[in-house]
């Protein structure tokens, strides 16, 4: 999967992890399949298919960087009522992908996993994806992760509904309910919140998509459609997302202050260690 890199590339890359600033988790709402495929007079799958070249891209592009989860928006429980044939064209790309790409992603040190309500996917999909998963599992360099018949709401009322079951349960008790146990009813415990937010397609929309956890994500708009969307602008993307101050609901001059706490104390720690 890994392909040679340009000079170009590498540069790049070498610049954006020189301001020590890339993120740790990306998601990725990838929109405009089929508006990429009407504006060229093509069939709808046609721009499902070419969007699958925009995933290698992307997944490549993500490891080479260091980035450490990787979450892509490819099937939402919403999807469902499209039209018939394009569901199952949707699947049937979904299943050659797996059979295609699992091999190159172990190989590569990727860990595959997935979001969503995987029993409502189609039984051979749902027995590559379980014999990818077994296959990558102990895979460190980068998690792909990907959601397949997946929504926020969906995913919130599943974290509800389990734990009304914990307190008929008397395993909790109504007053131990927190964020923390809250999150970890959600589909994405294992994962960091994401960092970064990538919408293409230029729409200003979430779509239903990680409504908790992207409580404090930095969201960036792609004025391309997904299957046109390659490593240069996720690129932009970054370059974008590390001249942002993160706040988290805090003010200016308090992030500077512990930026500057955070210095004293390495600074200190390297003087300890110098000294032992």
């Amino acid at each position: 999967m890994l392909k040679i890199q340009t000079k170009e590339d590498i540069n790049q890359q070498e610049a954006l992890k020189s301001r020590g600033n890339i993120p740790i988790h990306i998601a990725v709402i990838m929109d405009g399949n089929g508006r990429w495929a009407k504006s060229k007079g093509l069939p709808r799958v046609a721009g499902h298919r070419q969007g699958v070249e925009s995933v290698r891209d992307i997944v490549e592009a993500c490891a080479q960087l260091g980035v450490k989860y990787l979450t892509l928006f490819a099937f939402s429980t919403e999807n469902w009522k499209r039209p018939k044939d394009e569901v199952s064209t949707l699947m049937r790309l979904l299943l050659k992908s797996l059979r295609d790409e699992t091999d190159e992603l172990h190989q590569n040190n990727i860990k595959l996993q997935a979001i969503g309500d995987i029993d409502s996917l189609p039984h051979e999909v749902q027995k590559e994806l379980y014999e990818a998963f077994k296959k990558t599992e102990h895979n460190t360099r980068m998690t792909l992760n990907l959601a397949l018949s997946y929504s926020g709401r969906w995913d919130i009322l599943r974290a509800v509904k389990k734990i009304s079951e914990m307190i008929s349960q008397h395993e909790i008790k109504p007053a131990d309910i927190n964020e923390k146990l809250f999150g970890e009813c959600l589909t994405t415990y294992q994962l960091p919140d994401p960092d970064l937010l990538i919408r293409t397609s230029g729409e200003f929309r979430i779509s239903n998509f990680l409504l908790w956890e992207i409580a404090y994500a930095e969201i960036f708009i792609a004025d391309v459609f997904w299957p046109d969307f390659r490593r240069n602008h996720l690129y932009r993307a970054i370059e974008n997302y590390q001249k942002r101050e993160r706040r988290f609901g805090l003010v200016s001059e308090q992030i500077k202050q512990i930026k500057t706490n955070e210095k004293i104390q390495r600074d200190t720690s390297k003087k300890i260690q110098a000294v032992l």
